[in-house]
């Protein structure tokens, strides 16, 4: 049943009935779920403020407002839905199903994520752990990316291996932290012993408290002048991690990475909790699933994927997609570069074979023929091509559609990097500077690998930046950003790139002045030169008179007249350029007659104010 919208739009209402759209939808798409015109659509949309075409991707809010509207509830499909959705068609599924036979199920190790704040010691304390030196690898000692890695150890006379999955701990990775949280078992807080509770510390807390896993903490360079073990678990206390030996149920170990001391105690603990808290076994006959932990393009074997398989058994040969990428598995290689046969579950992983690089964080699946993963992931791309164009729609209403046709400016980027974490880590922080309303940040486009021709030519189209992180310009990429002059910037910390981007849009800033006062002059006696007009005498009560600077006249405490000009300034009968305090002079304010007696001359220049 039809029945009139606003401005006389006739519309199918719907009554309440539901609608599932998919992140990203356009109104051509809410069109054909309804039964409805797109230009019907459009027109209800423009009567609310909203100004969208047919075929653009629309946000949430504006969809849910439009539903309202019209009469139908506008349910949004989240990403884990959508993919679930979209798995049902070909009769896949994720995670939820399992067989019931018990002789599937085997005892799994326990996936271990190290969180904590910068420089607090994590990587060094997985370096001790697993006898290699990542730490030294990092630039400037900082982890930029999600390494994972598996060790073994012995508990009770039994051989018991670990995975360890090690997170950034800069605040810019807050997501990737997040993301270490959801597919962990157990989490390993490191506090340095010298340092203490730190902001970061805790933001990592809370992410291990809201992904519902037990913790373990590390007090880490106890061997430090000034360490404090007892006080980090005072301070702990505050948040809800209370010590055994404080009568709670969290364990505490003092380690440190340097010395060596209190690693197997580490170990041990970190097996006691999995095995007093969890029941960590996995199905190994399924069909292999489980997370990507990181992605990047090596040069000599193409995209690489490091995964986590968390259940069912990874085998070369496997037709995988992970994510928007697909392929069939060339080899799997340990963290060592070690080849493998099979991987287990929470074995992580390195898979050679994908036809491009995955983003930190998707699912991958084992499915029977290459081509339903390639029809997966082209439906998965679209996807996410679609809430990337929605999130990155600007709102526009119609009271604010004079401001938003003025020349707004807008900063594009293009992110190149080493590995797909840090890319979408750096994105997000670039896009969390605010600096204007007018202006803006735009990623146009963000991948993995070197800086390409194709790259330049892009940032050529659009007037771009483009930054590379860890990674450069390759032959004829170099010599086109060189002859069409296309700022290329190569970053190997992330701190630098933020700083200096939001310098950059700073210095898209309409520039502020601020008044500065130069002097005052108090008017004596008032002259009358021919040609000229009047001109004050005075005497310079403060500061100095500049000629050519800007004045004001005040009457009484009140302004009389403002903007002018100094624009004659004499010493006696000599032109000055400046006359101090306490000197007479003869100031000329261009046509401005209107000067009298006990008139005060107050002049200022303006300055431009530097951006906080």
């Amino acid at each position: 049943m039809a029945a009139p919208s606003m401005g006389g739009v006739s519309l199918p209402r719907g009554n309440g009935q539901t609608v599932r759209l998919p992140r990203g939808a356009s109104l051509t798409d809410l069109a054909e779920r309804i039964n409805a015109e797109p230009a019907a659509l459009v027109t209800a949309l423009f009567h609310l403020g909203e100004m969208i075409t047919a075929t653009q991707s629309v946000n949430d809010e504006t969809l849910q407002l439009l539903g309202a509207e019209i009469g139908w509830v506008i349910q949004v499909v989240s990403p884990e839905d959508e993919d679930r959705e979209l798995l049902d068609t070909f009769d896949l599924t994720f995670g939820d199903a399992e067989s019931d036979d018990e002789d599937d199920w085997d005892i799994r190790p326990p996936v271990v994520t190290v969180m904590g704040h910068v420089d607090h010691g994590k990587t060094k304390l997985l370096d001790a752990l697993r006898h290699a030196n990542v730490a030294g690898k990092e630039a400037g000692g900082i982890t930029q990316h999600i390494g994972a890695y598996q060790i073994v150890t012995e508990l009770e006379g039994n051989e018991r291996p670990v995975t360890f999955i090690d997170t950034p701990g800069h605040e810019s990775f807050t997501a990737m932290r997040a993301r270490g949280a959801k597919v962990t078992d157990i989490v390993v807080l490191v506090v340095a012993a010298d340092d203490g509770v730190m902001p970061q510390t805790v933001e990592a807390l809370n992410h291990a408290q809201a992904a519902e896993v037990p913790i373990v903490v590390a007090v880490n360079k106890i061997d430090k002048e000034g360490a404090n073990p007892a006080k980090i678990r005072q301070q702990l206390t505050e948040y809800g991690l209370v010590a055994e030996e404080y009568g709670g149920d969290t364990m505490f170990v003092d380690v440190s990475a340097t010395t060596r001391q209190g690693l197997d105690d580490l170990l041990a603990a970190i097996l006691l909790t999995a095995d007093a808290s969890l029941d960590l076994r996995a199905n190994v006959g399924q069909d292999p699933q489980g997370v990507v932990i990181e992605g990047k393009l090596d040069k000599g074997r193409g995209p690489v994927a490091t995964v986590l398989v968390q259940r069912g058994t990874l085998r070369q040969g496997d037709s995988i997609v992970a994510g928007d990428a697909y392929g069939r598995v060339r080899s799997l290689l340990d963290e060592h570069g070690n080849k493998l046969k099979e991987a287990l579950p929470a074995r992580p992983v390195q898979v050679v074979g994908l036809t491009s690089v995955p983003r930190a964080g998707d699912t991958f699946l084992v499915v029977e023929e290459d081509r339903i993963a390639r029809q997966i992931a082209d439906r998965r791309q679209a996807r996410i091509r679609n809430a990337q164009n929605a999130s990155m729609r600007k709102r526009i209403s119609l009271e604010d559609l004079d401001a938003a046709l003025k020349e707004t400016r807008q900063l594009n980027l293009i992110i190149k990097g080493d590995n797909s974490g840090t890319v979408e880590a750096l994105e997000e922080a670039l896009m969390k500077i605010e600096v204007s309303d007018d202006i803006s940040l735009r990623v146009i486009h963000r991948g993995v690998g070197g800086i390409t021709k194709s790259d330049i030519d892009l940032a050529l189209a659009d007037d771009v930046i483009v930054l590379g992180f860890n990674v450069r310009a390759e032959g004829q990429a170099t010599e086109l950003a060189a002859r069409e002059g296309v700022d290329v910037r190569y970053y190997t910390v992330i701190y630098q790139a933020i700083e200096e981007i939001e310098s950059a849009l700073k210095g898209m800033l309409k520039p502020e002045y601020e008044e500065v006062q130069l002097g005052t002059a108090e008017v004596r006696e008032v002259f009358r030169v021919p040609k000229i007009g009047n001109v004050a005498g005075s005497l310079v009560r403060s500061g100095t008179i500049v000629r050519n600077s800007k004045a004001r006249l005040v009457r009484d405490g009140a302004v009389v007249a403002d903007n002018l000009t100094v624009e004659s300034l004499r010493r006696f009968k000599d032109d000055a350029t400046e006359v101090r305090e306490g000197y007479e002079c003869g100031i000329g304010l261009g046509s401005f007659n209107d000067i009298k007696i006990d008139d005060v001359i107050q002049t200022f220049e303006l300055r431009e104010k530097p951006r906080s």
